[in-house]
């Protein structure tokens, strides 16, 4: 933090860090946009590219997997280079990742641009809110929070409905080529008002460490896709294999590591564990169903992509209506009673949306996604705090990029596992009814089905879950502002 910000803390407003926030919320906008907006597209891309959705979904996942990838590389890059100079390139980065995305003339093309993406868009978030949190006092930090917050609530809300008309009335093209003016802006606007963050000495960089995490995860990604179909097969044998093995040595090499990638020595704490168990399982569901509703919406239903995003809307509204609600149970009831029934409420929308037929009506559909989203808006906040609270003090800004960086394996996992999932009901029920449209909607209710058992075990498991006991030491005041920081970008 400035000295001039600490002697004028009491005539600080928002408006005299305008200039840094405005940079940083147009980057994180045109990073949520953008990784909503696939949900939506991806029918279209499938059909324009005259592809299927497990060779599509990768799409989603190498984007996901090279977000993973970099988020725990942030911190050290800022202390070694600057916070300024690492905020723009990424968001140059990225900007540069979607026009290659708009001009992707096949399937793998796509892939590799949408990877070039991630790697870009996984750092800006965590590095333009520590940022903007150590330019403000401590005492003001809830009045930022709640600036920076609006970004998270708006772009998932609008991310379906902007691509959903782009892709009815323009291209898909446009989704990503959109980025391109968004992009210039938050380069423009961070180069002028962005503060120059003074570097740090560095430890070595953990290069084994950089090197297995992306070869274990995007392999087990792989197998897991592959099992959705046949978990015999050779190719889903060697996912899983090489991942494990890749996996097995990684979690070797951390915990020998003075300073690892990820910090892995906090599962020692049991709250942490339980906390995090519980975060997975609800996110394995809850995004896996994010990419499954556009589909069939579109694809059984015939939905077009703009009625599709306006459907899914109602389902970000409530999420960011009860979020704040949640936030404030907390504090007075903990973490047990909101995910158990967080997680309960999605565990009915999800078991109510697996009766699905060709004569369900859009409201029915509504109110699932309704429920679903008020159920993630009481649940994922406590859950998150939760698993932060449950690590030792001293290790909280270690802690963050590994739950954040683990949320983005997760949906990676998601994605692969529920697309494959879905493709091999599919197949199964074809067997049984000459039908193709019957074949796929109870292909889609045992999807829905799955899920629903997924988060059932969630909810189940929070019913353990306790009051994190309170650390004795606490964190330097710039690690916990850069916990805070990187836990708000995971939402």
């Amino acid at each position: 933090m400035s000295a001039k910000t600490e002697n004028n803390n009491e005539a600080f407003s928002i408006k005299t860090i305008i200039g840094p926030l405005l940079a940083v919320i147009v980057g994180m906008i045109m990073v949520i946009l953008d990784s909503t907006a696939m949900n939506v597209a991806l029918p279209g891309i499938v059909e324009d590219f005259k592809s299927d959705v497990s060779t599509m979904q990768w799409s989603i996942t190498g984007y996901t997997l090279a977000l993973a990838a970099v988020i725990p590389l942030a911190g050290w890059m800022t202390d070694r280079f600057g916070a300024k100079k690492i905020f723009l390139i990424t968001i140059a980065l990225f900007t540069l990742g979607s026009v290659l995305c708009s001009v992707a003339q096949n399937p793998e093309q796509l892939i590799i641009y949408r990877v070039i993406q991630g790697l870009g868009g996984g750092m800006v978030a965590p590095i333009g809110m520590a940022m903007v949190f150590r330019l403000a006092p401590p005492d003001k930090m809830g009045a930022v929070m709640g600036t920076l917050g609006v970004p998270m609530l708006l772009a998932p809300a609008l991310g379906p409905v902007l691509a959903g008309y782009l892709v009815e009335y323009v291209t898909w093209h446009w989704i990503f080529l959109i980025n391109l003016p968004i992009g210039i802006i938050a380069l423009l606007v961070g180069m002028k008002f962005l503060p120059k963050v003074e570097r740090k000495t560095v430890p070595s960089l953990d290069f084994l460490g950089i090197i297995l995490a992306p070869i274990a995860f995007a392999m087990l990604a792989y197998g897991v896709s592959g099992g959705g179909k046949s978990w015999s097969s050779t190719e889903t044998l060697t996912g899983l294999i090489v991942g494990g093995v890749a996996l097995i040595i990684f979690i070797f090499v951390e915990l020998r590591q003075k300073q690892p990638l990820l910090e892995l020595r906090v599962f020692g704490s049991s709250d942490f564990r339980k906390g995090i168990v519980i975060a997975w399982l609800s996110q394995i569901a809850l995004f896996g169903v994010m990419i499954i509703v556009p589909l069939f919406l579109q694809t059984v239903r015939g939905y077009g992509a703009l009625d599709t995003g306006l459907i899914l809307l109602p389902q970000a509204l409530a999420s960011g209506v009860i979020m704040p609600i949640g936030g404030r149970l907390y504090d007075k009831i903990g973490a047990r009673p909101l995910a158990i029934t967080g997680l309960s409420i999605i565990t009915g929308a999800l078991f109510m949306l697996s009766r699905i037929s060709m004569d369900t009506t859009t409201g029915f559909i509504i109110t699932c996604l309704v429920m679903m989203g008020a159920g993630m808006g009481l649940s994922m906040m406590a859950i998150n705090t939760h698993v932060l609270q449950s690590a030792p003090r001293h290790l909280v800004s270690r802690v963050t990029p590994l739950t954040t960086a683990a949320q983005q394996v997760m949906v990676s996992f998601a994605v692969a596992g529920m697309t494959g999932f879905l493709t091999s009901r599919i197949t199964d029920h074809m067997t049984e009814t000459a039908n193709p449209i019957e074949a796929a909607v109870a292909a889609y209710g045992d999807t829905f089905l799955l899920a629903a058992g997924i988060v059932l075990a969630g909810a189940l498991l929070g019913t353990i879950l306790r009051r994190p006991k309170q650390q004795p030491a606490h964190a330097p005041d710039d690690e916990t502002k850069d916990a805070n920081a990187a836990m708000m970008a995971g939402h």
